[in-house]
């Protein structure tokens, strides 16, 4: 299993979307893409889990042009503890 990052994606793109494109490379299963927590906006990002093809994935996709704009493929890393000012 390999957590794909996705990012600089169009504001419009769809799970369903992103899925199909991945699909291409080998199975996916999951995808996720990240909305802002206030306003349930797109933030432009997010990751895609793929049983296998995720090394070709990220080879072929990273840099693909989408709805003009040139998206960030690479394997996602761990994510890294972020203290939050409490208020």
């Amino acid at each position: 299993m390999k957590k794909i990052y996705v990012g600089n994606l169009p504001f419009s793109s769809t799970e369903s979307e992103i899925r199909e494109l991945f699909a291409q490379y080998g199975t996916v299963s999951s995808v996720s893409l990240i909305t802002d927590r206030d306003t349930g906006r797109p933030r432009g990002f997010g990751f895609v889990e793929m049983e296998d093809g995720g090394d070709e994935a990220i080879k072929s996709l990273d840099n693909y042009q989408l709805d003009g704009r040139n998206l960030k493929v690479n394997e996602a890393r761990p994510r890294e503890s972020r203290s939050r000012a409490r208020w």
